[in-house]
């Protein structure tokens, strides 16, 4: 306490004490150079206000993981069908049966803007058909839940985050490669049981 001065302390502006339901709340606003901040959420019931929390912190765990990754990707799915398009052309140069895992790999990577565009209530044949197109021709698109077209994702200030697309990858190798494994287990102790 000795070694405190002036330049230890911060500045508000404006500092209050406002009654809010049952609490009391102490609210200090105007900052100079703000540190950390607190947000009051308010809802009719717990289940709102749960959902409410819920959705705050994944957005600022979203801000989070894009300032300690330093980029983010194209959203709106237009990462997975760049992703289908590589992969289907990577598997031109392959022989064999690794082909075929490649292929569907690639085909798998379909289901999240398939899903985008049944969750907004376009038909997802339709909008896939249109997605393809594009990415044939070089464009980095997405799918526009508004519309149901292809858009540039970048253009609407759609992004996702770099570590989740990478985890997901990472996720979808690994538990593809679990099935494979049982399957081959599987396989072998029927051929046990046979013997």
């Amino acid at each position: 306490v000795d070694e405190l001065d002036e330049s230890c302390l911060g500045y508000a502006g404006l500092v209050y004490e406002h009654v809010l339901g049952e609490n009391k709340y102490t609210f200090v606003e105007q900052c100079k150079n703000p540190q950390s901040v607190t947000i009051l959420m308010k809802g009719p019931n717990k289940h709102t206000l749960q959902q409410i929390k819920d959705a705050v912190r994944d957005g600022l765990r979203s801000v989070k993981n894009a300032l300690e990754d330093g980029c983010v990707v194209p959203g709106a799915g237009a990462y997975e069908v760049a992703a289908h398009a590589a992969l289907k052309k990577f598997a031109e140069t392959v022989k064999g049966r690794a082909r075929l895992g490649i292929q569907a790999y690639a085909d798998g990577l379909l289901v999240i803007p398939k899903v985008l565009a049944t969750n907004a209530g376009h038909d997802s044949q339709e909008v896939m058909v249109k997605l393809l197109e594009e990415a044939g021709s070089g464009l980095v698109c997405g799918l526009d839940c508004d519309s149901g077209e292809a858009c540039i994702p970048a253009d609407q200030g759609i992004y996702d985050n770099y570590r989740v697309k990478r985890q997901m990858i990472n996720s979808c190798t690994v538990i593809a490669s679990n099935l494979l494994l049982v399957d081959e287990i599987m396989r072998a102790g029927m051929s046990s049981l046979k013997g």
